[in-house]
């Protein structure tokens, strides 16, 4: 039997894309194959929790667009689905004069990216927040925290309710394209599709090769490590508490995270990962170290940020390092109140030339199409990006 679609990978992009497709094409066949014995493992199951904005990106960029569409549809989708979503904004806060000249860029982005945000003095932020110091801010009031692996299992039940198959359990070990389909095999068993979307995330680049895809892209996996605020200090925010960020790199630095269950999270830095899919401090993985070793780009990344890599290793082995980030703007956080939280991967996409890709990146064949890089904010974008994919791949298949 050949299906319709098969769709690699249940986390959240891959999981929207069969819902998307299902909704633009009702009846199609499609089944979607997941390595884990359940969906959202990974990346859309690791990370801060929070529905972006859209502030930071690029203006016109694809990730700017869909950020923005996202976070509505995100919404929306949790009221239909009755997932609990805190809308508490987000608060960016300013601690010196090279933070207020960013700070004075990122509004103007803000307003092409068509964001609402209001600046806030010094004064204006003690009044809302007591507990942090800054000398300007601005607050991005939509910005809010939701469970992306609720997400995901709801949009699972939406997939299977359509008519869709997930199979778990399935790491895929072969894809052979022709004219007219798709095969993937697991081990000893096989399936044949019409249009093959492969959402692979952490294991993206590895995927597209197995294909016959020629790229210049690799992954580099980048460690994001949290620490979580003991119950009694998790009113000390009311908002998310962000610092602002340095446009030469892709992360957006430590930040405080009230999480939807009432949990207060402290982080991600951003080391690099010895192992893809190793949360666990200190995992290493010989394969993973040996894949990026061996590509030019992590040579040109690791100079061009070595001062910077430097810093987040120390801060990753000693919590001082990590609590004088969050003091910048927190002063009255104390080493004892960083408690263990679970680690989240970050899916770096890296070209030859150690180049970080920043964008939504896809490679395309009559029969294929990969999804290369969907770095941050990819699960607020989940579901427009599952619509353009789907768009996409129904075109060519018409």
């Amino acid at each position: 039997m050949t299906a319709d679609f098969c769709v690699i990978g249940a986390g959240i992009v891959g999981l929207a894309t069969a819902m998307a497709l299902l909704e633009q094409r009702p009846g199609c066949s499609i089944v979607v194959l997941e390595k884990e014995e359940a969906p959202a493992r990974h990346q859309s199951g690791h990370n801060s929790g929070v529905i972006h904005s859209g502030i930071y990106y690029e203006p016109g960029s694809l990730k700017a667009r869909l950020c923005r569409q996202g976070a509505t549809a995100t919404k929306e989708f949790c009221v239909a689905q009755d997932i609990p979503v805190r809308v508490l904004g987000k608060l960016i806060v300013a601690t010196n004069e090279r933070d207020m000249a960013r700070m004075a860029e990122l509004q103007e982005r803000a307003a092409r990216n068509d964001v609402a945000v209001d600046h806030l003095s010094a004064a204006d932020l003690q009044e809302r927040e007591p507990q942090v110091r800054g000398r300007e801010a601005l607050l991005v009031p939509e910005t809010a925290s939701v469970d992306y692996a609720l997400i995901c299992r709801a949009i699972e039940r939406v997939v299977t309710a359509g008519g869709g198959t997930l199979e778990l359990g399935v790491k895929v070990t072969g894809i052979a394209e022709t004219p007219a389909s798709v095969t993937v095999v697991a081990g000893e068993r096989q399936w044949t599709a019409r249009q093959l979307l492969v959402c692979g995330g952490l294991q993206a680049d590895r995927l597209a090769r197995m294909a016959g895809i020629t790229s210049d892209v690799r992954i580099v996996p980048f460690r994001g490590e949290y620490y979580q605020l003991p119950e009694h200090k998790r009113n000390m925010v009311s908002h998310l508490i962000y610092p602002v960020p340095d446009p030469e790199l892709p992360f957006l630095g430590v930040h405080l995270t009230p999480m939807v269950d009432g949990r207060v999270t402290v982080g991600p830095n951003a080391v690099l990962g010895l192992a893809r899919e190793g949360y666990r401090k200190g995992s290493a993985n010989a394969a993973d170290i040996a894949d990026f070793l061996r590509f030019p780009g992590f040579w040109q990344l690791a100079r061009k940020h070595l001062s910077t890599g430097a810093l987040e290793l120390r801060n990753s082995w000693f919590r001082h390092g990590f609590l004088h980030a969050a003091r910048r703007y927190c002063p009255g956080l104390e080493l004892a109140d960083l408690l263990p939280h679970e680690a989240g991967i970050r899916a770096q996409a890296v070209l030859r030339d150690g180049t970080l890709l920043h964008d939504f990146h896809f490679l395309r064949t009559d029969r294929m199409l990969h999804v290369i890089n969907a770095p941050s904010p990819a699960a607020t974008s989940a579901i427009p990006i599952g619509q353009h994919i789907a768009t996409r791949c129904l075109d060519t298949s018409s």
